[in-house]
Order: C-alpha cells, then sequence, then structure tokens
C-alpha cells in the first residue's frame, strides 16, 4: 500500500496558467517542439529574398514583386487598395518591417520565448501574406492556411515550454503564486 500522498491537481484557470508542460505524453511534446521549430525554420529560410535597401523594387523582383501581386491578383479588393495607396508609397520601411518581423518570428520561435506572442504575430503576418499572394499565379492558397493553422497550434499549446526559454521563465517566475502581478502576469501570458 502506497502511503505517499498525491499532490493536490490545479484547476480551471490556475491549472492552465501555471502548468509548464503539455499534457498528452512524449509525443505530443517532441511534436509541439518539431512543429515550432520547423516554423521558425520556415520564417527563416524565406529571409533570403527580402533583400535590402531596396527589397526588390529596382528590378522588379521579391518582396516587391509579390507585394505587387496583391494589387494584379487580388484576394480582397480593400487591401489590394491599402497595398496600393500605402504600402507601395511607402515600401522601403514596409521592406524594412517584414524583414524585421519575419526574422523576429523565426529566432523568437527558435528560441521558444515569448512564444505564445510571437505565434499570434505569425498567424496575422500568415494571414497578411494569404491576402497577398493567395490569388496571384503558381500560389497554393492552402499553403498559408496551414501556416495560419500552424501559428495556431503553437499559440494554443504554448510550444514554447517544451525545449524553449519560455518553460524556463515560467519556472523561474514562481509558477506557484495563484495570483500574478506585473511582469509576472504578462509573462504567464506571453508564454
Amino acid at each position: 500500500m502506497n502511503t505517499t500522498a498525491a499532490p493536490l491537481p490545479l484547476h480551471g484557470a490556475a491549472a492552465s496558467a501555471y502548468s509548464t508542460a503539455l499534457d498528452g505524453g512524449r509525443a505530443a511534446r517532441w511534436s509541439m517542439l518539431v512543429l515550432r521549430l520547423a516554423v521558425a525554420y520556415l520564417w527563416i529560410e524565406n529571409l533570403d529574398w527580402k533583400v535590402p535597401p531596396d527589397f526588390g523594387q529596382a528590378d522588379r523582383s521579391g518582396l516587391w514583386a509579390f507585394t505587387n501581386g496583391a494589387i494584379a491578383h487580388p484576394v480582397l479588393p480593400a487591401y489590394s487598395s491599402l497595398v496600393e495607396d500605402f504600402v507601395l508609397p511607402h515600401f522601403v520601411p514596409f521592406g524594412w518591417s517584414v524583414l524585421v518581423a519575419e526574422a523576429a518570428l523565426g529566432a523568437f520561435l527558435l528560441l521558444g520565448l515569448a512564444t505564445r506572442f510571437w505565434a499570434l504575430v505569425g498567424l496575422v503576418q500568415s494571414f497578411v501574406i494569404y491576402l497577398t499572394v493567395g490569388a496571384q499565379p503558381h500560389e497554393w492558397p492552402w499553403t498559408y492556411v496551414l501556416m495560419m493553422l500552424a501559428h495556431l497550434a503553437i499559440f494554443a499549446v504554448a510550444a514554447g515550454r517544451v525545449g524553449g526559454v519560455d518553460g524556463w521563465l515560467r519556472r523561474r517566475a514562481g509558477a506557484a503564486e495563484l495570483a500574478p502581478h506585473g511582469w509576472r502576469r504578462w509573462l504567464l501570458l506571453a508564454t
């Protein structure tokens, strides 16, 4: 007969807010780690055609060509108007913002740092890419839908808690505290 008492489980919000590991066993944890790393690599790998200083504007290639495709092959006419009226006249700052955002996406997802926040950024960025290239010839729109779903999964299971900095930070922040305040609250939300 086992006389050691099992720890009392947390329930409700306390259980979800303070969990540092995924449920579902080793296969689920490894799957989420692999998914997070693959998505990080996807963002990093796709930086090579977003080339400063003009991002393809001079020779009508790269980011410039794909961005113009939103006008030539619109998914959503209102978005095409936004690209034509705002993005293209300010294309170099736009190019830099895309480069920095996607480099940060790759880096933060790779490290597993603020993973839930960056998964939401990736979800939005994937949607914007879909609106930009989803109707262009030789594109498969489901690629971007799958990217959105991958980011949603990374967010939902807080994939940075497995093999990432998020799990370490959550343990260091004192996850036993029932009502976190200040930076601990933001940390729990982002990780």
